[in-house]
């Protein structure tokens, strides 16, 4: 009995993904240890990446529109200039995914991972450094907008690098729970991001605002020295492993996968609009409203951490759910759940009561979000032959601009 209902799930998996033989289905086991070290790495470089990137979009939620964006007597304005900064970042991340997708696809996971987290230490550290509008005019936005363009690029090859890792090591069978993991990565860096402002923010406000902004920048030096040892210990992936000793490789990997999988790319991009919507709303866009609608930075930053520390538990029971039932009905699951709590979110929020904004927030995340994001990285790889994999990024990035 066993034996049977393992060949019935895989043959469920395999139907339902639809792709093509020599993907991910046939591999070699690794010893526990070996996928453990594995899982350790891929999430800590992760979520130290991560932080990289979420601390930005605090900062611009929180102090940057007054600082390098000054409009007269709308703080508004200055909000919106600094979310179109944020936003840049974005444009950026499909060029990224392209190049560190190559870079991935013809050497190596481990190689493209380096070099994305080499480039968003340097940048995120060097925000830190930046002279106020008030000191330099005109220059500091644009050295603003400079170095958020390289945040961009370096996060268009980061999330793809750091599914694949596990991914691509894990067994079949247990796929979903564990590329789940990869997504902890990401909920821990906007934990630590969102930890550090809200340390910076119990200092005196005019401290804050003058130099206190700076520190959560700053102290990225730090995640990037552990991150740089943490990934160079990494193994490569093992697919990875084996298809370069099979000669697998080739030169020209974003053309082969748009020539071999033009029906997958859509999937792909599809499954990540409502996915990335849904987090940039519940997450970045949620501390503007709350800070409009008058709501204490000292509730919807811990409200807020709260529920991304929930839902990377929840993630992995949904990876977990995934190996059991499918992928596409896990991420349903999530989709309808996005459309239910459209507007009872924001109707929660305005009641400016603590207990009702955390649940607003736990609900938009662990339940709907968690159960796209953490399905996805099993759903979008299982579409795709290794040699290929990595370049497919630049169409899960499509769907987040």
């Amino acid at each position: 009995m066993p034996i049977l209902t393992v060949h019935l799930d895989f043959n469920m998996a395999s139907i339902e993904t639809s792709h093509a033989p020599g993907p991910l289905d046939i591999v070699t086991p690794l010893e526990d240890r070996t996928l453990r070290k594995i899982v350790i790495a891929s999430v800590a470089g992760n979520a130290m990446e991560w932080y990289d990137f979420f601390v930005y979009g605090t900062a611009a939620a929180l102090v940057f529109g007054q600082l390098f964006f000054p409009a007269g007597a709308d703080p508004l304005i200055g909000t919106l200039g600094a979310f179109a900064a944020f936003a840049i970042g974005f444009v950026a991340r499909p060029l990224g995914g392209v190049v560190f997708g190559h870079i991935g696809d013809r050497y190596g996971r481990k190689a493209s991972l380096v070099w994305t987290l080499l480039i968003m230490g340097f940048a995120t550290f060097a925000i830190g450094l930046l002279p106020m509008y008030a000191q330099t005019g005109i220059w500091a936005p644009f050295a603003l907008v400079g170095l958020r363009l390289s945040q961009g690029i370096a996060s268009g090859g980061e999330w793809g690098g750091g599914v694949l890792m596990i991914s691509e090591s894990a067994p079949p069978e247990k796929r979903g729970y564990y590329a789940a993991w990869s997504q902890l990565g990401v909920g821990g860096g906007f934990v630590l991001s969102s930890g550090a402002f809200l340390a910076a923010q119990s200092l005196p406000h005019d401290d804050f605002v003058s130099w206190g902004w700076r520190l959560p920048f700053l102290a990225s030096i730090v995640i990037f020295a552990i991150g740089v040892y943490i990934r160079r210990s990494l193994p490569e992936s093992r697919d990875f492993s084996q298809a370069d000793k099979r000669g697998e490789k080739t030169h020209l990997p974003i053309v082969e996968v748009v020539r071999r999988h033009p029906k997958e790319i859509l999937m792909a991009m599809g499954v990540r609009v409502a996915e990335n919507g849904g987090a940039y709303i519940f997450l970045a866009f949620s501390l503007v409203y709350g800070k409009f609608a008058g709501i204490a930075s000292s509730v919807m930053l811990p409200g807020v951490m709260l529920a991304m520390v929930v839902e990377m538990g929840a993630m992995l029971a949904w990876g977990r759910l995934s190996d059991r039932i499918g992928r596409k009905p896990v991420y349903l699951i999530g989709a309808a759940g996005l459309i239910v709590m459209a507007f009872p979110f924001f109707w929660m929020l305005d009641t400016h009561q603590a207990p009702w904004i955390y649940l607003a927030l736990i609900l938009g995340t662990a339940v709907c979000h968690g159960a796209m994001i953490g399905t996805l990285p099993a759903l979008i790889g299982e579409l795709f032959s290794t040699e290929v994999r990595y370049s497919v990024i630049p169409a899960w990035r499509s769907g987040t601009k």
